[in-house]
């Protein structure tokens, strides 16, 4: 099982057993994914990590489609929590975030489909066809 708090604290470089820092990455992470609920990303009541308990299995399921939630929550927090000095990465860890946060929400509420597309335009078509006869 991967705990969300340790990846995200592995990632920024903070050793799982130093929890000096919990409160503050607490916090950012359950800023993200309240971002991500918005974005209909996650449960619809929501999730909350409170310690290491918390799972990625516990939020994503078993779906593999979701995996960019984990570099999303991760910017997130990096960004609130160890921002680099450096106006561009800044910029360029934003950007990353707003495309991240916009695929997933294409992803768990895709655009229509091909086959959507052609019913649709069939039914158009066929009220055309019947208005003209």
């Amino acid at each position: 099982m991967d705990s969300i708090l340790d990846t995200i604290k592995q990632a920024l470089g903070v050793e799982n057993e130093y929890t000096g820092f919990d409160v503050n990455i607490l916090l950012d992470i359950n800023s993200a994914l309240g971002n991500l609920n918005q974005l209909g990303v996650g449960p619809s009541e929501g999730f909350v990590v409170t310690d290491q308990k918390q799972t990625w299995v516990d939020f994503l399921g078993s779906s593999i489609k979701l995996e960019a939630v984990k570099s999303y929550i991760l910017h997130k927090v990096r960004l609130s929590f160890d921002p680099p000095s450096n106006s561009f990465l800044i910029d360029a860890i934003q950007k990353q975030i707003d495309e991240l946060g916009w695929r997933l929400m294409v992803q768990e509420d895709p655009p229509l489909g091909l086959i959507e597309e052609e019913i649709i335009l069939d039914i158009l078509l066929e009220s055309n066809i019947m208005e003209e006869v």
